[in-house]
């Protein structure tokens, strides 16, 4: 029977309706996979390749012809976006079917989700954070919800294969299966995945090889991209990226660029941080009043209002008024946003995966090719600069991001230091959900299988031990053995704040009058008179309402950004380090880059012979020496404590470390006893950021340090074969 008469006949109708003259390869094979078996499924194609319709069209068949009464599927998404418009996507065809459908976040409405739980049927589209509100404010009442599961999707897998929300959402679904008493199956969809195999271990660690994978084998659009670069004037720093009028910066020039270019169509333009968002959009805001134009240029960040954010994903979805968007990385998920003509970045990615999600974005109509433009920024070649600063690095990473992008290469996900952050968020969650458990349950509920499996025995005593301290009385025993939570864990888990595992500043609340615009997260208050940019606009704070948590503001002229945002902490992979390297040694010019990208390439290059990086990694700046690995974030980082633990003064960064005070001959005999360095154990005592994330505070230092040499155990066996490269440099 082939993949379409195997659906449901108003499910058919729907089809035909579309006017679809045949089902895409992907959604035949997802088709055939989820109403063929009972297996976990893995499908990953690209955007805009059909991968809702893929899972829901078997899934809803399934539903509508289930007999026994209960909720079918439960729908996870990372963003309250995206399940907003899988469920406008859903809805009319769930009416067909009679099945109900509801959005559960904190912005859904409150009566479908009674309904839907009074009489559980059809689809929940949910956040990890609502499925976690459900296990701590109604456990019962979830019981009842899941127990009937035919499936549980997790839509845009890969945001979910590392990070603390990933390891919280396996913890969850695991939770989940031992509520009811039996494993749900999972689904997984993806538009970027490197590595199908750990995807798949993600989703069933007991059994990935059971696990059907489905991936899309059509071809990609046409790719037409450019790399642009600018120098920023001396004495200008890039990425500081000041409200324009305040001194002369690259991006003003950037924005000439976007407002001559993207005018008249639907183009996204990511921008980074929400400074840089602010910043480009205020630009772009001012160049369109200059000219008297309407606006086509609004920002799109997690901070704005929620009809801010809808507004602008509206216009574009319509089409019927061209628009760009000027957004972080909220956009960069699958909401549909309709056809977008070209995608924009600024800066150097740093991530694969992050751009390939981006590209797909752009040429999705049939025939149309995918445009991507790369606005690079670089440093003033003036007396002061650093060496580094003349090999064009952003330059040269942007070249080598693009290389790898068109060889099709993809990150592999990494193990995450939130292990402990996770546990102690779950371990508080899973005492409330059970009124109090003993210890040896509460270590299998989280520890025996899934994604705290790292977490030893010995590890959990001690941590359980160390949270019933007086000094932080976060849980504590009964006399009958129970862990119950004690005063701290009480205030913990009765705050809002609680239901995230990440980390987040202070959130206050901007008004204009009565209209509100927006939050955003600050950790220094703003004083009356004071200014900042926001919604693409300039505001003077007016008033401050400390207990409400509550600025007044009113549109200002200029001013200058506060400094909210934090400094992208991305890592940066082996791979794109090891593919810069090649780009100097290579001689191509692309025929991709414009002609300050060329230039700035082949300073790049002259700039990496005359400092015979081809034989040597150490470069003198001043009194430090600079150390050029060639290797990518996690071994820097290692390099710097093995060397710290020595008693030198030194710094990672992105093209390796740095080290203070030090000759060329004194480094490079420091390196060559890398050799000898201590075990990763060792080294874990001289690591200094090692709370870094939202419950890490509570955490035995001890523990935090095991867990980090386990991490790291793989890059620090390989200081020897670091410390053999060192001793072939000439002194």
């Amino acid at each position: 029977m082939e993949a379409f008469d195997r659906l449901h006949p108003q499910v058919r109708k729907w089809i035909r309706e579309q006017g679809w003259s045949e089902l895409r390869p992907v959604q035949v094979s997802g088709i055939e996979a989820v109403l063929g078996h009972d297996r976990d499924v893995l499908i990953s194609a690209s955007t805009a390749a059909g991968k809702t319709e893929t899972v829901f069209l078997p899934l809803l068949t399934r539903a509508a012809e289930r007999e026994t009464p209960g909720l079918s599927v439960l729908y996870v998404s990372p963003l309250k976006a995206l399940i907003n418009d899988q469920h406008r996507r859903l809805e009319l065809l769930t009416e067909r079917l009679e099945l109900p459908v509801a959005k559960w976040h904190g912005d859904a409405p409150a009566g479908p989700k009674a309904r839907i739980m009074k009489s559980p049927a059809g689809v929940v589209l949910i956040t990890p954070e609502s499925v976690e509100a459900l296990f701590l404010r109604r456990t019962r009442d979830a019981e009842r919800l899941f127990a009937g599961l035919d499936a549980i999707v997790i839509d845009e897998l890969h945001a979910f294969l590392q990070g603390p929300r990933g390891l919280h959402l396996a913890t969850l679904l695991r939770r989940i299966d031992l509520l009811i008493g039996r494993r749900v199956r999972r689904i997984g969809l993806s538009a970027t995945l490197g590595d199908m195999t750990f995807a798949a271990t993600w989703m069933n660690p007991q059994a990935p090889d059971t696990v059907d994978r489905v991936a899309e084998t059509s071809g990609s659009p046409e790719l037409r991209l450019q790399v642009r670069g600018y120098e920023e004037p001396p004495d200008s720093d890039p990425g500081a990226d000041a409200l324009e009028g305040e001194a002369p910066q690259a991006l003003d020039v950037i924005a000439d660029h976007l407002f001559e270019t993207l005018r008249g169509d639907n183009h996204l333009v990511f921008g980074g941080s929400r400074r840089t968002v602010e910043a480009l959009s205020n630009r772009l805001l001012n160049r369109s009043e200059q000219t008297g134009v309407p606006n086509e240029f609004f920002p799109h960040h997690g901070s704005l209002s929620k009809e801010l954010r809808e507004e602008l994903e509206r216009r574009l979805k319509a089409g019927s008024l061209p628009t760009t968007g000027v957004a972080t990385t909220t956009l960069e998920l699958g909401i549909d946003l309709g056809s977008v003509k070209s995608v924009a970045q600024i800066g150097a990615p740093r991530s694969l995966a992050g751009l390939r999600q981006r590209l797909g974005r752009s040429g999705r109509r049939a025939g149309a090719p995918a445009i991507l433009r790369l606005y690079t920024r670089e440093r003033h070649l003036g007396r002061a600069l650093d060496p580094l600063d003349r090999l064009r690095p952003q330059t040269v990473r942007a070249v080598a991001v693009v290389r790898l992008l068109l060889d099709r290469f993809l990150e592999s996900p990494r193990s995450d230091p939130a292990v402990v952050t996770v546990l102690i968020h779950q371990l508080l969650s899973v005492v409330v959900e059970r009124g109090g458990i003993k210890p040896d349950g509460l270590y299998r509920i989280l520890c025996e299988q899934g994604p705290l499996a790292s977490i030893e025995i010995a590890d959990f005593i001690e941590l359980l031990r160390h949270l019933a301290t007086p000094g932080l009385a976060v849980i504590e025993q009964s006399p009958d053995g129970l862990i119950m939570l004690g005063p701290e864990g009480e205030a913990l888990t009765s705050a809002r704040e609680f239901y995230a595992v990440f980390e987040t500043d202070q959130e206050w609340k901007l008004l204009h009058g009565a209209r509100p615009l927006g939050q955003i997260p600050i950790s220094n208050v703003l004083a009356v008179g004071s200014l900042l940019a926001f919604a693409g606009r300039r505001w003077r704070v007016v008033d401050v309402d400390d207990r409400a948590r509550v600025l007044s503001v009113a549109p200002h002229p200029s001013g200058r950004l506060p400094k909210f945002d934090r400094q992208s902490n991305e890592p940066l992979d082996d791979r794109i380090l090891e593919e810069m390297r090649k780009v100097y040694l290579d001689a191509d010019m692309p025929e991709w880059l414009d002609a300050q990208s060329l230039i700035f390439l082949a300073q790049g290059r002259e700039a990496f012979a005359d400092l015979d990086l081809e034989r040597t990694g150490l470069v003198r700046s001043g009194g430090d020496t600079h150390v050029l690995l060639w290797r990518g974030t996690a071994m820097n980082n290692v390099v710097a404590v093995a060397l710290t633990a020595a008693g030198i003064g030194c710094e990672a960064h992105d093209l390796g470390v740095t080290l203070v005070d030090t000759t060329a001959t004194e480094t490079r005999n420091l390196l060559t006893q890398l050799g000898g360095a201590p075990s990763a154990q060792a080294l874990s005592e001289f690591v200094e950021n090692l709370q870094s994330a939202k419950y890490d505070h509570l955490a035995p230092t001890g523990l935090l340090q095991r867990l980090w040499a386990r991490r790291h155990a793989v890059f620090c066996d390989e200081l020897p074969a670091i410390a053999a490269v060192a001793q072939t440099w000439p002194a």
